[in-house]
């Protein structure tokens, strides 16, 4: 478990399932993330993390908000999936929250405290983070957490399968 002034990060409970797979149904959410999931596949997607946890000690946290423990999303550090080439098994930043939650700095806050854990727990040499090129809101949280811009990293993500595969790549160092 994380805490920050505002947030906890903390392991998954199977109460938190409907939470995660109602942000997963979400089209404006996903619109970055290769769309909607269905119930199965949010589910499988926390199960994956869990395993990961159990695996090498880190993953994607489930965020709340400290105040009144309102489900606002993920957040985190996992080895990249192996289906994505170009990175797979490096350590990669990634988060998605609620549309209620945006704009409110919690996706800052709570990846600078995964990046925290990652470097001073985890004694990590680096951390990508990559999104589609459009997706201003995302690489405007990385370059608020001090990553820097590796146009050489970039890629065409092997998953998406309509409309612009590119992903650009920003890197965190300690």
């Amino acid at each position: 478990m994380i805490e920050t002034e505002r947030l906890i990060l903390r392991r998954w409970r199977d109460s938190d399932r409907p939470a995660f797979a109602a942000i997963c149904a979400d089209p404006e959410v996903m619109q970055w993330l290769g769309g909607v999931l269905t119930r199965e596949q949010a589910d499988e997607r926390i199960d994956r993390v869990e395993a990961t946890f159990e695996r090498v000690g880190f993953g994607r946290f489930l965020i709340e908000r400290k105040s009144d423990a309102t489900f606002l999303g993920w957040c985190g550090v996992m080895p990249c999936h192996e289906s994505v080439t170009p990175i797979a098994g490096q350590p990669e930043m990634g988060w998605r929250l609620i549309r209620a939650a945006w704009g409110e700095g919690f996706a800052t806050e709570a990846a600078r405290a995964a990046l925290d854990d990652a470097f001073q727990r985890l004694s990590m040499s680096e951390v990508l983070a990559y999104t589609g090129p459009a997706n201003l809101r995302s690489q405007a949280v990385m370059k608020r957490l001090g990553m820097t811009r590796e146009p050489q990293r970039d890629f065409e993500h092997p998953n998406i399968t309509e409309g612009d595969r590119r992903s650009v790549v920003y890197v965190a160092y300690p």
